[in-house]
C-alpha cells in the first residue's frame, strides 16, 4: 500500500536526530487502535491493531499484509534472538512466540497459579531472557473478571522458564519497557505515576542501581544509537539524552501516540503507532536494534 497521507509538522529537535525537510507521513489510518512495533532482521515492521485482533507486516518495501488473525489480542511485541516475534497475548494474559511461519507456542500462563493482570509489553535481551510489564486495564474481551494477583509489577521470565518472577513491586502502572543494544541497562515507565525510571542489568540479568530517569511516564519506548529515549503517549514523541534532558519533541496529530521504534534496512525511520494510524518519519540516527 502506497503512502496515502503527508502531514506538515513543527518539531522541537535540539540535536537534529530528524533528518533535514523530513516529513512525518502517515502510511495509513485504517485501524481501530494500533500498537506494538517490532522490527525483524531486515527491517520490516509489524504491529498489532488490538481491538480487531490482528498482527500486520508493514515491509521495508512499504506494503502492508496481515501476517496474523487470531492473535491473542497481542499487545506489545519485541523479536528474540532466534527470529520469533514474541507477543503479549492478553485474551488469556499469556506470551506468545510467534514463529515467522506463525506458529504459536505459549510460553508463559500464569505467576505462581494466579493469571496475570495482562501482560503489556517486553524486551528481550540476547540470552532470550524477558522483562515484561504488567499493569491492570480491564478489557471487554475478557471472558473473566477482576486481577488475580495483589498488584502491578514489572516481571522477569528466564529464557526457557515457564514461569515469571517478580523483580520490583513499587509501581503504580508499569507499561513502557526497552533495554539498551549492550544488554546492561533497562527503562521502564510508571505511565500512571508519570515517571520513567532506568536500572542497571546485572551479569546474571537481575537488577539493581533503580533510579529516576525523567518525571514523565509512557505507553511505549524505543533508544536510538546515541542512547536517547523516546517516549510515547498524548503529546506525540518525547526524546530525552541518556542524562535526562529534553531534547526533542515530535507532535502527532492523533488522540493517543502508544508505540515506537526504528525501522528500514537502515534502521532510520522512526516507525509510530497513534491510535488509528500508523506514521513514519526519517532520522539522521539509527537505532538502537540496528542489525
Amino acid at each position: 500500500m502506497a503512502q496515502s497521507e503527508q502531514e506538515v509538522f513543527t518539531a522541537f529537535d535540539a540535536t537534529n536526530l530528524i533528518a533535514p525537510g523530513a516529513t512525518l507521513t502517515r502510511v495509513s489510518n485504517q485501524f481501530s487502535f494500533t500498537e506494538g512495533p517490532a522490527v525483524d532482521a531486515e527491517g520490516n515492521v509489524f504491529f498489532t491493531d488490538q481491538p480487531n485482533d490482528k498482527i500486520w507486516r508493514y515491509g521495508i518495501d512499504g506494503t502492508l499484509s496481515v501476517f496474523m488473525e487470531k492473535s491473542g489480542r497481542s499487545n506489545g511485541m519485541y523479536f528474540d534472538p532466534a527470529g520469533n516475534l514474541v507477543t503479549c497475548a492478553d485474551e488469556k494474559n499469556e506470551i506468545w512466540s510467534i514463529s515467522p511461519q506463525g506458529k504459536v507456542t505459549v510460553l508463559m500462563t500464569d505467576h505462581e497459579g494466579s493469571r496475570l493482570n495482562g501482560p503489556n509489553d517486553l524486551w528481550i535481551d540476547q540470552k532470550g531472557n524477558i522483562y515484561f510489564t504488567d499493569p491492570y486495564y480491564e478489557r471487554d474481551y475478557w471472558a473473566h473478571n477482576g486481577p488475580q494477583v495483589t498488584g502491578e509489577y514489572l516481571y522477569f521470565l528466564p529464557h526457557g522458564k515457564p514461569h515469571p518472577e517478580k523483580v520490583d513491586t513499587d509501581y503504580v502502572k508499569p507499561n513502557g519497557i526497552i533495554g539498551t543494544a549492550d544488554g546492561k541497562q533497562l527503562y521502564v515507565a510508571d505511565i500512571d505515576d508519570d515517571k520513567t525510571y532506568r536500572y542497571t542489568i546485572n551479569s546474571d540479568a537481575s537488577l539493581k542501581d533503580r533510579q529516576l530517569f525523567v518525571e514523565q511516564g509512557s505507553d511505549g519506548m524505543t533508544l536510538d544509537e546515541q542512547g536517547n529515549l523516546y517516549l510515547t503517549g498524548g503529546d506525540g514523541v518525547t526524546v530525552y539524552s541518556p542524562a535526562g534532558e529534553k531534547i526533542a519533541q515530535i507532535p502527532i496529530d492523533e488522540d493517543w501516540t502508544g508505540n515506537i521504534c526504528f525501522a528500514g534496512t537502515d534502521r532510520q525511520t522512526l516507525f509510530i503507532t497513534a491510535s488509528e494510524s500508523i506514521y513514519t518519519l526519517k532520522m539522521q540516527v539509527a537505532g538502537q536494534n540496528k542489525a
